[in-house]
């Protein structure tokens, strides 16, 4: 009986670090990803309207990328077919586990 009690502690313990972990995510796109992307994720923003955004709610579009790549995005930017950038870097204003935290609550974002 002890056993179960702590793994389901373990268990309880664990779901509170990713909700931690979302909920900064959260935190971190408000304040640095919302003004574009918007606060739903959906693109609708008039920046980016301007630079054809995709909807990062729409399921197909967050199956198009991993998380490692979603990562090099934000860190290093994304340029357009023409090599405009379409998103500055973000890698000398958050940090890898911030970076982490926004990857996380980005894949929340999903059929919303």
């Amino acid at each position: 009986m002890k056993k179960v009690l702590i793994g389901v502690a373990l268990v309880f313990f664990l779901l509170n670090l990713t909700g931690t972990a979302i909920a900064a995510g959260a935190e971190i796109w408000a304040k640095k990803c919302a003004l574009c992307h918007g606060k739903d994720g959906k693109g609708t923003t008039p920046m980016c309207q301007k630079l054809k955004c995709r909807d990062l709610t729409n399921p197909k579009v967050q199956e198009a990328f991993t998380d490692d790549q979603a990562a090099k995005g934000i860190n290093e930017g994304v340029k357009d077919s023409s090599g405009k950038i379409v998103m500055p870097p973000f890698k000398e204003k958050l940090t890898a586990e911030e970076v982490k935290e926004i990857v996380k609550f980005l894949r929340t974002l999903k059929g919303k």
